[in-house]
């Protein structure tokens, strides 16, 4: 009898710390960092984008900002693109604008950047129309085209030189920035030319 009981005893003890591992309370998750995110009071998001900023009025570059940087970021990507354009019957759509080697501790672009392959912050710019902001300027005979501005946070200050070929150089930026995305935000406006 003795020993029913010793056994009985030593098995419920075996169950004591599962039991009490499995009612202890969990430790709260942290929440969830916010993500990326890219804005401009040039437009609403899905919005119509303002002539000025397009190839129908004055063409310059919209003021961007965006905040929600993931930690360890060391360079943005920023990429204007309109993927409504087949370009050569390839896959390929029009590059507007790419800029690269955009610091780390930035929080935005100021409007009208101005020309050339360098900016002031040292990254790099190219586009269709060369080293320089190209705006929207879908037909008027045609739908409303999506212009998308892509914002990547790198863990990486990556070193492309510009080219000549906007095309050639994206191929170069988008190879340079694989295994090294921490965040992207996406910003849509919509155009076409008025009639």
């Amino acid at each position: 009898m003795t020993r029913r009981i010793w056994t009985g005893l030593v098995m419920g003890l075996a169950f004591v710390p599962a039991l009490a591992f499995a009612q202890a309370p969990a430790a709260p998750a942290a929440p969830p960092r916010p993500p990326l995110t890219l804005t401009t009071t040039a437009f609403p998001d899905g919005g119509i984008i303002p002539n000025k900023y397009t190839q129908a009025g004055e063409q310059v570059s919209p003021a961007l900002a965006w905040s929600n940087v993931p930690a360890g970021t060391l360079s943005f990507v920023l990429h204007m693109r309109d993927p409504d354009v087949a370009r050569n019957k390839t896959t390929e759509d029009q590059v507007h604008w790419l800029v690269w080697g955009i610091p780390g501790t930035a929080t935005g672009m100021a409007e009208g950047q101005p020309k050339g392959a360098t900016l002031p912050d040292g990254s790099r710019q190219v586009s269709a129309s060369g080293e320089v902001y190209r705006g929207p300027g879908a037909p008027a005979t045609g739908p409303l085209h999506h212009y998308t501005f892509e914002l990547f946070a790198l863990d990486t200050k990556i070193d492309v030189p510009a080219g000549a070929d906007a095309w050639a150089t994206r191929t170069a930026v988008y190879n340079a920035m694989q295994g090294h995305i921490l965040g992207k935000a996406v910003y849509v406006g919509l155009f076409r030319r008025p009639q």
